[in-house]
Order: structure tokens, then sequence, then C-alpha cells
């Protein structure tokens, strides 16, 4: 998106959901080698196949009337000021400047999910949801529609490992678990949560949103609907 923006009077824009389809298979394209040849090279090659995932979202979701995402480049407040008097939406970003804010819809089924089973039944490496899926709409007719929003990568995650009936899921950070006051001098390291632990810190804002909320929403989601880990 940050590209589309820098680039636009020498090119087309593209529509953000397109976007997400470039960076899926950009960034899948990088995993899927990178996995195939550390798997080579360990003596263990292995078929790895990455799907364009499509996340399915209901056209009446609240978050398309209020779009809190914040996408691409970061601009200054008066270019933000001027940006929303010609009809962007944008946000404040955590003290690094103002950017774009886009719609962050429920993904509430993956079109791909019976190719996933399909291929991971056959023993294949499936990497899917990169980025959190394109989000479409489906039309009366059976059709799937792009939009422009984005799709949080760990609720998607959790949908497409409910879907294909994985096991568990897992959830990598870059930090050594979760925190309570991340950052404050009241900082607490939690290692173990139950569902319903989890449940009152997320009702009660301790997780901040866009970093660790959607990660544990995730997880207490997959529990209660799969019954695993």
């Amino acid at each position: 998106h940050k590209q589309q923006t820098i680039a636009a009077d020498q090119v087309p824009k593209q529509p953000l959901h397109c976007c997400g389809g470039l960076s899926q298979g950009y960034i899948g394209y990088m995993f899927q080698q990178t996995l195939q040849n550390e798997l080579a090279t360990r003596g263990h090659p292995h078929t790895v196949a990455t799907i364009i995932t499509q996340s399915i979202v209901d056209e009446n979701d609240p978050a398309f009337q209020n779009p809190t995402k914040p996408i691409g480049q970061f601009f200054t407040e008066e270019q933000a000021r001027l940006m929303i008097a010609e009809g962007a939406t944008m946000k404040e970003d955590a003290g690094r400047g103002w950017r774009v804010a886009v719609p962050s819809p429920q993904p509430k089924s993956i079109a791909e999910a019976e190719a996933v089973k399909t291929l991971l039944a056959a023993g294949h490496i499936v990497i899917s949801g990169v980025g959190g899926g394109v989000p479409v709409l489906r039309r009366a007719d059976g059709t799937l529609e792009g939009v422009a929003a984005v799709i949080d990568k760990d609720l998607c995650s959790e949908r497409i490992a409910e879907l294909v009936k994985a096991d568990h899921l897992m959830i990598l950070t870059d930090v050594e678990c979760v925190y309570m006051d991340y950052k404050k001098p009241t900082q607490l390291a939690i290692r173990w949560l139950t569902v319903a632990e989890a449940e009152h810190h997320l009702e009660h804002g301790v997780f901040s949103e866009g970093s660790m909320k959607p990660k544990v929403l995730a997880a207490v989601r997959f529990v209660k609907e799969t019954g695993r880990d």
C-alpha cells in the first residue's frame, strides 16, 4: 500500500484488496522457498505450497463503519488534516505519526479451507492466510468480491486452524510471552492462562489493540470452538 501511494503519480493505484493479494504472493513465496531450501539442506525435501487465501467477511460488520486499522506510510499531523479534508480516514499510530485507517472486519470463513485440507491430507506443507487473507464478500449468487479492508492475521489463522481441524494453534511473537502492563514498571509475565482469565483480561483492556490483544483473542476462540489448545 505504501509503494502504491508513493508511486501514485507514476502508475495507477491498485485496490487495497489487490495489494493484499500481491503481499500474499510475495511473502508466501519467500516463506515457501526458504522452508523448502531448509528442509532440503537437512535432507528432508518436502513439497511446500502457498495458497492465496480469501477471508470471507460480513458486509454488515460494524468495522466497515469504524475504520481503525492503520496501514501504509506515516504522515505528519498537518498532512493528515489535509487528507482528512479530502475524505480520507486517518489515525494517529502510537506516537509515530498519522496513517490511513481502514476497516478490519472479522473473518467469518475461508474460501480455500477445503483446498488447504486436501493438501494437508496429501502430506504437503501449506502456507495460507498470509497477512490475514484478502477480505472478500460472498454475494447471493455465490461469487466473491474483494473489499477495501485488512483482516487481522491472528484471527485469520485461528479461523483456518478451526476449519481444517488443526490439533494445535501456535502464534509466534518477538517477545518471550504474554505480558500485563507491557513496558511499564508494573510489567508482569503471563505464561499460563485459563480461557476465563484471558476473557477477563480482554474485557478489561489489559492487552493492546493491534498487538497482543488479537493473539490472545485468537487463542481463546480456538480453545472454545475446538476444545484443543
